[in-house]
């Protein structure tokens, strides 16, 4: 491998330079209306990494939710990204890069930074690059890594929050062989999530519990959008995004960490002690893939990204997309009142469904539905 990229500058969001280096490119974007973006998308005339809608703060009424989902969904984050250090610093006794998927698994890779460093006394960087879903992972920032950081290979692990249908992991997978092929080095192709819904994926958990930095955008994320590849682009620049400065006045990227940090700790005093064995994945896939059957069969979807379960997932579809309905296993489940709330302000129908095997499904709308 070759050093003759001209690198993009890393920056590190409204993080703390210590906690994070996003590598990738700020620029500006003529925000897309959420419909019109749908339409292309469904269409095939642009693909969804090239377009962004505006991003709006939540509504007051939407972050009295979210706070009540923090008070419980903390100490279950907490656990996991305890077992999630244990189960890394395990299967790593040397160096260890950590590199999280922006967006959602950026909060990830700062706690994990953080934990690992505390509590099991192991230095680590963490950066925060972009993959794509049919335009794979950002090349350049791996090189970056890799050469003008100079990071060992072997230590580089890709953590994210959840899995969903396991889309991500497997575009992981598909793009770090391509790597391997083209430039002779070999990643851990494994994705490290907090749950692995779809059992693609290495975890502590399968369960679709509620993750707190699921449920916010930007301000949960760094100010930092989602991830962005288009004509702005060039083949030496990183992958492209937003940075939402006019938010920093409600941003909560830092407090949530500490938020987080801080229950970890009490865990630890109480003596909690993180297991650093995976959970088995083949039950969670073998349930991802009914869940898929049943959800198409039911609904007469015929395209499966149309289809987002779990949590995190059901909640970008209300954030980002254009839903057709959500399906609830139990409306009365704190973990879902922040998707109720979000249906209600959207005008979103949702009908309950008690044999889903998550808590929340959202069904994608298509273009040509009546």
């Amino acid at each position: 491998m070759t050093n003759e990229t001209s690198w993009n500058e890393p920056f590190s969001g409204s993080y703390r330079p210590e906690d994070v280096q996003f590598l990738l490119k700020t620029i500006d974007v003529d925000p897309i209306e959420v419909a019109e973006k749908e339409r292309l998308i469904q269409s095939g005339q642009r693909h969804y990494s090239e377009m962004l809608s505006r991003e709006s703060l939540p509504s007051a009424r939407y972050l009295e939710v979210f706070h009540r989902a923090l008070a419980m969904g903390l100490e279950p984050m907490a656990r996991g990204v305890l077992d999630l250090a244990a189960i890394l610093a395990a299967r790593r006794p040397d160096e260890i890069s950590l590199v999280s998927l922006a967006r959602a698994g950026t909060p990830v890779g700062v706690a994990l930074k953080h934990v690992l460093s505390e509590h099991f006394g192991r230095a680590s960087e963490h950066y925060s690059i972009s993959i794509i879903r049919d335009r794979g992972i950002d090349r350049n920032a791996l090189r970056y890594i890799l050469e003008r950081a100079g990071r060992d290979p072997a230590g580089v692990l890709f953590v994210d929050g959840w899995t969903g249908k396991g889309v991500i992991a497997r575009e992981l997978r598909r793009a770090l062989a391509d790597f391997e092929r083209d430039h002779g080095v070999r990643l851990d192709p494994a994705l490290y999530a907090l749950t692995d819904l779809a059992g693609v994926g290495v975890a502590p958990s399968d369960a679709d519990y509620l993750i707190p930095s699921s449920i916010l955008n930007a301000t949960m994320s760094g100010l930092v959008s989602r991830s962005i590849l288009n004509e702005r682009i060039g083949p030496d620049d990183f992958h492209g995004c937003v940075y939402y400065r006019e938010f920093a006045d409600a941003d909560l990227s830092i407090w949530f960490i500490e938020q987080l940090l801080a229950e970890a700790r009490r865990l630890i005093a109480e003596g909690y002690a993180p297991d650093d064995r995976p959970v088995d994945p083949a039950k969670a896939r073998a349930r991802s893939t009914a869940m898929l059957e049943a959800v198409r069969a039911a609904f007469g979807i015929r395209d499966e990204n149309f289809i987002k379960p779990g949590i995190g997932e059901a909640t970008r579809v209300l954030l980002r997309r254009v839903p057709e309905r959500i399906l609830i296993r139990d409306p009365e489940a704190p973990e879902v009142a922040h998707l109720l709330e979000l249906a209600r302000e959207k005008d979103v129908r949702w009908q309950v469904d008690p044999a889903l095997p998550y808590q929340a499904v959202s069904l994608i709308k298509g273009v040509n539905d009546a």
